[in-house]
């Protein structure tokens, strides 16, 4: 059970120092830490796997305090909570702070991707992004990929983060509970998960097949790329590729609704759906 909530009255209260214009520290890097935001992610942070991510410190506005006493109780007492009234709040955070309730989180562990691939089931589906440089989307594509039984995301260093405050609330804290990496080259990572025995399947406006069509085997790997640009040559070039057949008028989907669909085809193609 976490410590009883402490008031903080002055927004350059050491102890909230992390907590200051969180806007800016996601731009210029965290030092291993990241801002969880709302309710949600706040509950996902307390689940989360402690060799994984951890809570360092809590705040939340005066008013939410009671409503969130039953997500409190599950963290260690020494994770302390902080209390500021909306004024203060917005003035550590740097802006209108309408959800009201923060947590700063703790890297604990990150995998290398082929320590992430070698502990990987037989049967796997796993998602790959090269390149991929919007949160949102990060965000999105973390979301479907836990709700449609994916068992981990590997994004190559190009990658934005995943661990970014947007893509994190985007993700409905999914960050928390799917198992990822972000690290090494496109590349070397498909080529790695090539020699584990895993289908490689690059996502495309121009795949080669419909993605329906497609009839996955015990371990597959679905690649995406980034919003616009796509795949790199190379990768569509050494890999099977498939698309996802559309009306015409636009050229290709949203990368996160493109990968909800594939994903979807492939979970059910598997029995991890339906």
């Amino acid at each position: 059970m976490a410590a009883p909530a402490i008031a903080i009255t002055d927004p350059d209260d050491k102890r909230v120092a992390p907590f200051r214009a969180i806007r800016e520290k996601d731009l210029v890097g965290r030092q291993g830490l990241f801002i969880a935001e709302g309710t949600v992610v706040l509950r996902v942070l307390a689940e989360a796997d402690a060799a994984r991510f951890e809570a360092d410190r809590i705040l939340v506005l005066e008013n939410r305090l009671a409503g969130i006493a039953g997500i409190l109780e599950s963290y260690p007492e020494d994770v302390p909570v902080f209390t500021c009234n909306a004024a203060v709040m917005n003035a550590i955070a740097g802006f209108d702070m309408h959800r009201g309730v923060l947590a700063l989180g703790r890297i604990a562990g990150r995998p290398m991707a082929e320590e992430l691939i070698a502990a990987l089931p037989e049967d796997a589906l796993v998602v790959v992004c090269i390149g991929l440089s919007n949160h949102d989307n990060a965000g999105a594509i973390f979301r479907n990929a836990t709700a449609l039984g994916a068992d981990a995301v590997l994004l190559d260093e190009t990658s934005c983060d995943p661990l970014y405050r947007k893509a994190l609330r985007v993700s409905v804290g999914s960050v928390l509970k799917m198992p990822w990496t972000r690290n090494g080259k496109g590349p070397e990572i498909l080529s790695a998960l090539a020699r584990a025995g895993f289908d490689v399947v690059a996502l495309s406006p121009a795949g080669g097949e419909a993605v329906h069509h497609l009839v996955p085997g015990r371990r597959v790997a679905l690649v995406l790329g980034t919003e616009g640009e796509g795949l790199p040559v190379d990768i569509m070039e050494a890999f099977r590729t498939v698309r996802i057949p559309q009306a015409p008028g636009l050229d290709s989907l949203n990368v996160g609704n493109a990968a909800a669909i594939a994903l979807y085809q492939l979970a059910l193609a598997k029995g991890r759906i339906g």
